[in-house]
């Protein structure tokens, strides 16, 4: 018997979403703070123009990941994402349940992660219009005061009912095209193919260590293309589905890997990459994209274009704190999680403990430096989410042949191997403290798992069967 569909997980929008809505709401959730927080990270993962190996790579892997889950997504399209594509693949097996627990539980450590990258990006580009910000990196105690303070700040801000995110979707995306479009017309104007691509000596000679610059280059590249699957968590809201997922998907991925690309080239083609590689020795690497337009226009330009960066690191936190908090909540009201992340405030109607427990965790990611935020942030979900979505959709093929399937997967299984091979070698490259701890988490989770089942199946428990 399949799974029980549960609840949507999002606040609902206005409007049925077609394929430019659905393709517009991936690509800013893609394109966020990302591409002005990474540039340097990028760089330095090679040191040097070769690093954008790793935005093919990242792409490559990303494009057969894409088409799981758009057939996911346009089989199943109610919403939920891979809380109910978990649910759903492995019930036949009788780990339904247990998966869709697995992903929560890993979700309460990427999810903060993740609003804590843009927290941690707010800080680097407030460095530069207020130094003292950081020091080595690591917030000093005024940006610890400002972090922290703003992680609070986003939270009373969400706390309250929202019923409709489409004006802050548009808020954030204004932000970010007027920030991108500045970088990308800055840099065409000043593009030096010389300074782009001055590769160091045997930038190409393979080695162990090109391997693992290679994975470290991946990983910021899928950190940046996060998102590309966003719709598929509002799967109710979305008109025609089985057309729509998998379009909005494949051209989410197109347009914002040809917009990073060209903010990289416009940066590099411009700014000598040695003034910010290594990224740990160069202070101006903490906000590289300010330093670069206050070269080509001077400080007013670059304060105002610092603004905007601001901005959209903030609205993309208050997007993915908004989207993560009503995810543990749906889960809890389904039954399929601790009881108390349903729990609705009792006056304004909303999920306020989901809220205030990943807007905690996530201000507290803030204070962990950024390359082991976006390593653990990519492990977790890598051994929990990429890789149980391939079997997922292996095993529904197996166990459910007649469930709709308007959009397949083409050259199947094909795409399911060249996704596996990538994400094994991007978590195999990993540091192993990083690969240890997210395999910790996989054993902590499913050890929570036999305990709150145990808890939930006691004589006289409400979920007892």
């Amino acid at each position: 018997m399949n799974s029980p569909t549960p609840p949507a997980t999002g606040p609902v929008l206005e409007r049925r979403l077609g394929l430019l809505p659905a393709s517009a709401l991936n690509m800013a959730n893609m394109l966020g703070a990302g591409p002005f927080i990474t540039i340097s990270t990028l760089m330095s993962a090679m040191a040097g123009p070769q690093s954008m190996l790793g935005w093919i790579v990242a792409l490559l892997i990303a494009i057969p990941d894409g088409m799981i889950w758009s057939e996911l997504g346009a089989s199943m399209p109610g919403s939920g994402g891979t809380y109910r594509y978990l649910r759903e693949g492995f019930a036949k097996l009788g780990w339904g349940r247990l998966m869709g627990f697995v992903f929560l539980v890993q979700l309460l450590i990427s999810g903060p992660l993740e609003i804590a990258s843009g927290y941690i990006g707010f800080l680097r580009y407030l460095d530069y219009l207020w130094p003292g910000t950081l020091a080595d990196g690591m917030p000093t105690w005024r940006g610890a005061v400002i972090v922290t303070a703003l992680g609070l700040a986003l939270i009373a801000l969400l706390y309250r009912r929202i019923d409709s995110i489409g004006k802050l979707l548009v808020g954030i995306w204004i932000g970010v095209l007027i920030a991108v479009a500045g970088v990308l017309i800055t840099g065409a104007m000043h593009f030096d193919p010389k300074l782009a691509f001055d590769f160091p000596t045997d930038a190409f000679r393979f080695s162990w260590g090109f391997a693992l610059g290679l994975g470290a280059a991946a990983r910021t590249g899928i950190y940046d293309f996060l998102g590309y699957y966003d719709v598929c968590y509002l799967g109710d809201e979305v008109k025609d589905p089985g057309r729509t997922i998998p379009r909005s998907i494949l051209i989410s991925l197109a347009c914002v890997a040809a917009i990073y690309i060209g903010i990289n080239l416009s940066i590099t083609g411009s700014v000598p990459w040695r003034t910010f590689v290594p990224e740990a020795k160069h202070p101006e690497a903490m906000y590289v994209v300010s330093a670069f337009m206050e070269r080509i226009h001077g400080p007013g330009v670059a304060r105002f274009f610092t603004i905007m960066v601001l901005w959209t690191c903030v609205g993309s936190c208050v997007a993915l704190l908004l989207g993560y908090s009503r995810i543990p909540y749906a889960a809890a009201r389904a039954g399929d999680f601790f009881a108390v992340f349903g729990k609705l405030h009792p006056t304004r109607a909303f999920p306020h403990v989901s809220l205030i427990v990943i807007g905690i965790l996530a201000i507290a990611g803030a204070f962990i430096r950024f390359g082991v935020v976006l390593d653990t942030l990519i492990a977790t979900r890598i051994l929990v989410q990429f890789a149980g979505q391939i079997a997922a959709v292996a095993l529904l093929r197996r166990h459910q042949p007649n469930l709709p399937r308007p959009y397949r997967i083409w050259l199947y299984p094909a795409p399911l191997f060249l996704a596996g091979v990538g994400w094994t070698f991007v978590y195999c490259t990993l540091p192993l403290s990083v690969m240890l701890f997210s395999v910790a988490a996989l054993i902590g989770a499913i050890l929570l798992y036999i305990v709150w089942r145990k808890g939930t199946t006691e004589p006289g428990s409400p979920t007892a069967s």
